[in-house]
């Protein structure tokens, strides 16, 4: 699947399935490291969809920013924020992997 936005509907199913999650990864003081990257590309690699929650980072526009840097480099779409927690999405390459199914 290439980067084409997700559509409204596919955002909502998305989040619902995030619900039950607790996040892969935090965001702390130090704000987007290589290894948080790593930590980020890992997890999306093992389950398409992943929280991620911001400890330090409070201000919506500051969140948008560094989410959306996140996604350019870990090549996965943003399916929602919610509160300080982002949900990120990546369908797997390897057809077989796949878990999630879009509606």
């Amino acid at each position: 699947m290439n980067l084409e936005e997700l559509k409204g509907s596919q955002k909502k199913y998305l989040r619902g399935l995030a619900h039950n999650l607790n996040p892969s990864a935090f965001i702390g003081q130090k704000g987007i490291t290589q290894t948080l990257i790593a930590e980020i590309d890992k997890a999306l690699e093992a389950t398409e969809l992943i929280k991620v929650k911001f400890n330090d980072f409070k201000e919506k526009d500051q969140k948008n920013s560094l989410i959306n840097e996140i996604s350019k480099a870990t090549q996965s779409h943003i399916a929602g924020m919610i509160g300080h927690v982002a949900i990120l999405y990546r369908q797997n390459k390897d057809v077989e992997k796949q878990q999630i199914r879009l509606p």
